[in-house]
């Protein structure tokens, strides 16, 4: 999913620690990771991928419209098992993957 034009970074969640600090109930059926890879084309694309499923073979399930027309774009099919729970409000998840954008572009422009 990765290109050289594109950068990526990652915040672990999981269940017990998403409990005081978000207001949405936690939305994904295992522990894992909302990563940010930034897309030269559709912007910020955020993904889940849960612990154990993150190494390049995975596709994650995206979690706004940038990452799903990446994947679309990619002709892939997100590939991992479990993640989202049903009717689960992912707005709080996305707000979590573009601060690690933010946090990625402020170390790139930084260097």
């Amino acid at each position: 999913m990765q290109e050289d034009n594109h950068s990526s970074d990652f915040v672990t969640v999981n269940e017990s620690d998403w409990y005081g600090k978000y207001y949405t109930a936690y939305p994904f059926t295992v522990s894992g990771e909302i990563s940010c890879v930034i897309h030269p084309e559709y912007g910020p694309a955020i993904y889940f991928y849960p612990i154990g499923f993150t190494d390049e073979s995975y596709v994650g399930t995206p979690l706004n419209k940038a990452a799903a027309e990446a994947v679309k774009h990619g002709g892939m099919t997100p590939n991992v098992p479990y993640s989202v729970k049903k009717g689960a409000d992912l707005s709080e998840a996305r707000e979590v993957g573009l601060r690690v954008c933010d946090e990625q572009m402020d170390k790139i422009e930084g260097m």
